[in-house]
Parts: structure tokens; C-alpha cells; sequence
């Protein structure tokens, strides 16, 4: 138990650091604000269209948005799955682009740390 917390405190940790470095450029913080964006008029319009809790419209536009899928809420209404569609299709885009970003940033805080120069991103 003691070895999966420490994990958890680790991994949640190297992401921080990811975040924090990725903010220092507006290309990230724009990708970011868009993902935040995204997520938050999916969340508004699913609570409005489906008649969802707001958290359980932030928990279906995560889901959705991550490919996860785990099936337990779904769009009942025509709008709501046809807005689905069109949600999608835009935002796994921008949620890959975003996981990427971190995941460069991640590793270049790795390699620095592990004595290697800063890449040139």
C-alpha cells in the first residue's frame, strides 16, 4: 500500500513539473485553455441538453474526450448525441495535442535533471 502511494506521489509530482514548465509558453497555456474551455462547454451543454449534474457532465466530457468510454452515462437526446459527434471529432484532438505537450515537457524535466541539456523546444 505504502509502495502505491509513493507511486502516486511521484507520478502526480513529475506531472506538476510538466504543467509548470509547459506554462511558461503561450503556446501551451493556449492549448491548455483551450482544453479547459472544451471541457467546460461540454460540461454546460450536456447538464442543459441530457439534464446531468454538472459533475456528472464534467465526468462524461472527460471520459468522452479520453476515449475511456466507460459506457456508464451516454447522450439520450438527439442533441446531445449529435453535439457528441461534433465533440469528438474537435476534441480528442486537442486533449492529444495537450498530452503530448505535458509529456514532452515531463521528459525534458527528466533529462535535465539526469544532467542533459534542455532540448530546444
Amino acid at each position: 500500500m505504502e509502495a502505491a502511494v509513493f507511486g502516486f506521489v511521484v507520478v502526480f509530482r513529475r506531472l506538476y513539473r510538466a504543467v509548470r514548465r509547459g506554462l511558461r509558453e503561450p503556446a501551451f497555456r493556449g492549448l491548455l485553455t483551450l482544453a479547459l474551455v472544451l471541457l467546460a462547454v461540454g460540461m454546460l451543454f450536456y447538464h442543459r441538453a441530457e439534464g446531468w449534474t454538472l459533475f456528472q457532465s464534467l465526468y462524461f466530457s472527460v471520459i468522452t474526450l479520453t476515449t475511456v468510454g466507460y459506457g456508464d452515462f451516454s447522450p439520450a437526446t438527439f442533441a446531445g448525441r449529435l453535439f457528441t459527434i461534433f465533440y469528438v471529432l474537435a476534441g480528442v484532438g486537442i486533449i492529444v495535442a495537450l498530452v503530448a505537450e505535458i509529456a514532452s515537457h515531463a521528459s525534458a524535466d527528466v533529462r535535465e535533471r539526469r544532467g542533459g541539456k534542455p532540448s530546444e523546444e
